[in-house]
């Protein structure tokens, strides 16, 4: 597993608050975690409502424990309700099964992290998250529909 820097997870937590900024998007909250799971940066966006970020590091954790973006759980939500709800059992309550849990892949597709982003639609908090990282110059995987 490559090592996510602390400036890579600087860089994309500024680079998708200025998506959100520019889309004009409802106030966000942005968790990067290393592949780890460990928090690397975090910003809550001045009028964030409670519990945001909470919701990203949901999103966040979610992802990476299953190994896959959280656009493919919402999708196993549907299908596979009693799977999610075992898997949320399992880490404790922190699966978010939602867009916006984005895995961050270094070149050679090797998981380095995960941004975890809410606040405004699961498809917009997933292209502030997709931003940050091509922002990095690193490859995004928000799962699969």
């Amino acid at each position: 597993m490559s090592d996510l820097s602390l400036a890579q997870a600087q860089t994309i937590l500024a680079a998708a608050l200025e998506k959100a900024t520019a889309l004009q998007l409802s106030p966000l909250a942005v968790a990067v975690l290393d592949g780890r799971g460990a928090l690397k940066a975090f910003a809550s966006q001045d009028g964030t409502s409670l519990k945001r970020g909470e919701i990203a590091l949901g999103k966040a954790n979610g992802a990476l424990a299953l190994g896959t973006g959280s656009r493919s759980l919402f999708r196993r939500a549907k299908d596979q309700p009693f799977f999610i709800a075992a898997a949320t059992a399992a880490t404790g309550g922190s699966l978010v099964p939602v867009p916006g849990g984005v895995l961050i892949r270094d070149k050679d597709g090797k998981v380095m992290g995960v941004v975890g982003i809410s606040g405004d639609t699961s498809d917009n908090d997933e292209a502030c998250a997709v931003a940050g990282i091509a922002a990095a110059g690193l490859t995004s995987d928000p799962g699969q529909d």
